[in-house]
């Protein structure tokens, strides 16, 4: 595995940039020239969107895959292409292009996010909630209550996207300040998975709660109390004292 963006390989570089392969680490992702692949996986696209996106080459990940999901909104390239591609970039893409789409709902955006939300590459599940939280963040109640049925998932990804999506201060976003500072209003999520059996599932609630804890503590330990006390399987012995490790 390469451990920085210079030991990658430029045998595997040309692969990555092609689309070849899937990025096999966070570093390979981010060492993408999007110019290239966005010209490798839609050889339509344009010369003048291929130099929009070089012009942003030194911007932040996340304002680059937003840029390159307008790009092919503007296109107009169809999504079922980006969605199938073997690039998880790409894929990624389609994440940011699915929250883009004008006059979409949140019911019809979290729906054609959820092949994504469940994709095998732990890239693509992340760009999914990232791309779609601003809209989920906007609209809070819809969100968590269209998000509830998805704790009940038999997919543990999809399980894991329905708290991972509304975590109060989450990774690589903007802090949703409402969740902060009532973190209760996230317990139709948060109350399901509390004795989630998958790994995947209980990291992001004591995640979540990790984050509430840092605004409210009291709340967090009183919450977590009270599901020892109802349920003190493992796995909520796992998440109440992952969810407290930043607590004195």
């Amino acid at each position: 595995m390469s451990r920085g963006i210079a030991d990658i390989a430029p045998a595997r570089l040309t692969l990555l940039n092609a689309g070849s392969v899937a990025s096999a680490t966070l570093t390979e992702g981010l060492a993408i020239d999007f110019a290239q692949l966005l010209a490798a996986a839609v050889p339509a696209i344009g010369a003048s969107r291929l130099e929009q996106m070089r012009a942003q080459a030194a911007a932040g990940i996340t304002r680059r895959m937003a840029l390159a999901a307008q790009l092919l909104l503007d296109a107009n390239v169809d999504l079922a292409l980006l969605q199938a591609h073997p690039s998880d970039t790409v894929r990624g893409w389609a994440c940011f292009t699915i929250a883009a789409q004008p006059g979409s709902t949140l019911p019809q955006q979290l729906a054609a996010m959820r092949t994504l939300a469940d994709d095998g590459h732990f890239g693509v599940r992340e760009w999914a909630w990232l791309a779609l939280r601003p809209h989920l963040a906007a609209s809070l109640d819809d969100a968590i209550g269209l998000l509830a049925p998805w704790t009940a998932d038999a997919s543990e990804k999809v399980r894991r996207f329905a708290c991972e999506a509304l975590r109060p201060r989450g990774v690589w976003c903007a802090h949703i300040a409402q969740l902060k500072v009532e973190p209760q209003l996230a317990l139709p999520l948060l109350q399901p998975l509390r004795a989630d059996p998958a790994v995947y599932v209980q990291d992001s609630v004591a995640n979540w709660l990790n984050d509430a804890a840092k605004s409210q503590p009291d709340w967090v330990r009183s919450l977590c109390a009270q599901w020892l006390q109802e349920s003190g399987n493992a796995a909520t012995q796992r998440i109440c004292k992952r969810a407290q490790r930043s607590l004195a």
